[in-house]
């Protein structure tokens, strides 16, 4: 349903009297199959927006092609634009309009008719959950209800391919797992989905396969179990309470430490055998005067990936 090689996009930006070229997307290349959840997973500037917004044809790429849903992107740009939904990241719907407003309003932009639009907007307004309030103002909605807004008006001319930039960004823990569930209903359905995110559980949950972007490129690409099994072995996370520059010099010169991170409270080892090597750790440690507040094995996660792939956590930045 997508098929994306090597797009590419730059920026000129003009510093006082330089003039500089800045590269927001340096050749990404990925396919979705039909009903599969794609997720594009990075830091902010990564260059996920940039993506998406050449894939709904909001700017043009520099070189590269793109074919979705059977319709390339250079030369049928219009048709692209009838067979896609898309929810821009910061979202759609005007404070002074109603849902039910919005919904007949986005479906009569793409050609249908007044009696078709109304009842499409009522289906949708059932669907998401939206009836109860269907007629108040969308400035009185959480925000939670705004999104689900956002993805319905998506939806609303029956597409293809749906696109969501960030669909959970700035939510509360309730407004996220809300939209979690409206993304997992969806794929459910049959639905093909490309969504960007940074938030590791979201991309860990809701999508078949994942592609890491780093710096305007795609850094790995598979299903999350896949991307985890690339970083061999184990990780233990140290709380150490302060004494993480003493702890990290005697860890950067152990052998059975391949890599390490610090993070907030602490250390990241990635080794061998958690469970062989925990005893030396205690240790090395303890023959520094070192005594950890925490200690943890466990199997790497999305950001172990993130970080084996793009040198870097993602949860940090």
């Amino acid at each position: 349903m997508i098929e994306v090689n090597e797009l590419r996009k730059s920026y000129r930006i003009r510093f006082g009297r330089k003039t500089i070229d800045v590269d927001a997307v340096r050749g990404v290349s990925f396919d979705v199959q039909k009903g599969q959840v794609l997720g594009l997973l990075g830091s902010n500037g990564a260059g996920k927006t940039t993506t998406i917004r050449m894939l709904t044809t909001l700017i043009r790429p520099d070189s590269g092609s793109a074919v979705i849903a059977d319709a390339d992107l250079a030369t049928e740009a219009a048709e692209v634009r009838r067979r896609i939904g898309y929810v821009s990241q910061g979202g759609c719907t005007a404070d002074n309009s109603t849902a039910r407003e919005e919904l007949i309003l986005q479906a009569r932009m793409f050609g249908i008719g007044k009696a078709e639009a109304r009842e499409r907007a009522a289906r949708a307004l059932e669907t998401f959950k939206l009836t109860d309030y269907a007629d108040r103002r969308c400035k009185t909605y959480s925000g939670g209800q705004r999104r689900r807004v956002d993805i319905a008006m998506g939806l609303i001319n029956e597409p293809r391919v749906l696109f969501l930039d960030e669909p959970t960004a700035g939510l509360d823990p309730a407004g996220r797992a809300d939209i979690r569930g409206e993304i997992e209903r969806l794929r459910a359905d049959g639905m093909t989905v490309l969504v960007t995110t940074h938030y590791l559980e979201e991309a860990d949950a809701l999508c078949d396969r994942v592609a890491i972007v780093e710096k305007g490129q795609v850094v790995a690409e598979g299903t999350p179990e896949e991307l985890k099994r690339q970083v061999a072995g184990d990780v233990v996370t140290l709380g150490l309470n302060g004494s993480t520059p003493d702890a990290e010099k005697i860890m950067t010169g152990a052998a059975y430490v391949t890599r390490l991170e610090s993070t907030d409270d602490g250390l990241r080892l990635f080794v061998d055998s958690g469970n062989r090597v925990l005893p030396k750790i205690l240790h090395d440690l303890d023959d520094a005067g070192i005594v950890p507040d925490t200690i943890e094995v466990h199997r790497p996660s999305l950001d172990d990936v993130f970080l084996a792939k793009a040198g870097r956590s993602l949860t940090a930045a």
